[in-house]
């Protein structure tokens, strides 16, 4: 306490004060902008960039599960059509998994219009659509190995293959046809929040290089006003226009005082 009491802090004046809350409010707005920038990135990159991957990842493995589906049409045993569908189970629930997970996230309406919670609802009832005609045909498949006449076996057969075909392939089709409404979806809203990044970053240039510019001018002319406003040191120390009078006094106490022998 003893040496901060001895050190002498200067009272700052108004236009120091204000200076420094333009200075202040200059690098908060500043990081303001670089957080809303920073979290839009990560928004993109979260749920965007890895929403894409999953949405891939969707369509890829319903094409696994309908081909899993045409090769227990295909199978020659029971035995190798029970090993072949045992991984559908597993395939859908890794696709209704997929969805739900991209469905959690922050889904959002871009400019256009376009829905991102209504296409992904859309993929939803193809998905489920297209799973309940896939049910159906596994169902006729195995009831074909539990019969145990070659007639009921063919016939069931053929129902499979029939239903497979009329009906699992039209269903395929419209879930191929949500996945890609989505992905397009998922594009134009990504190119949207570009687009915010890019204004904001292009708007916070513009408002810190205009806002320091004005700062200095601001400095520069209230440094120029205070300068003016100074009084001269000849009027600080109490100057004034040389009288007469003083010229005459001033002369007389330069002079050398009579010594006592001249006075007698």
């Amino acid at each position: 306490m003893g040496l901060l009491s001895r050190i002498p802090i200067p009272k700052p004046t108004g236009t120091q004060v204000l200076i420094s809350l333009l200075i202040a409010g200059l690098g908060w707005y500043s990081g303001q902008a670089l957080s809303q920038i920073d979290q839009d990135l990560r928004i993109m990159y979260t749920e965007y960039t890895l929403g894409a991957a999953d949405l891939a990842h969707i369509s890829a493995n319903v094409m696994r599960y309908r081909n899993t589906i045409i090769r227990a049409l295909q199978a020659d045993s029971k035995k190798e059509y029970e090993r072949i569908t045992e991984s559908l189970p597993g395939q859908r629930a890794r696709i209704q998994h997929a969805v739900d997970r991209y469905a959690a996230a922050g889904l959002r309406v871009s400019r256009s219009g376009r829905s991102e919670p209504e296409d992904i609802e859309a993929v939803r009832r193809s998905l489920d659509q297209y799973f309940s005609v896939a049910s159906t045909t596994e169902q006729l498949l195995t009831q074909e190995w539990n019969a145990t006449s070659l007639a009921e076996r063919e016939t069931l057969r053929r129902k499979a293959e029939e239903h497979a075909s009329d009906n699992g392939g039209p269903k395929m089709i419209q879930v191929s046809l949500a996945l890609d409404r989505l992905f397009d979806t998922v594009a134009d809203v990504g190119k949207d929040m570009r687009d915010e990044g890019t204004k904001t970053i292009q708007f916070s240039s513009l408002f810190l290089v205009g806002g320091s510019f004005f700062i200095a001018i601001l400095n520069l002319f209230l440094g120029t006003r205070r300068a003016r406003q100074q009084p001269d040191v000849g009027e600080v120390a109490g100057d004034r226009p040389v009288t007469a009078q003083d010229a005459r006094t001033s002369f007389s106490s330069t002079q050398p005082a009579p010594l006592r022998g001249d006075a007698g």
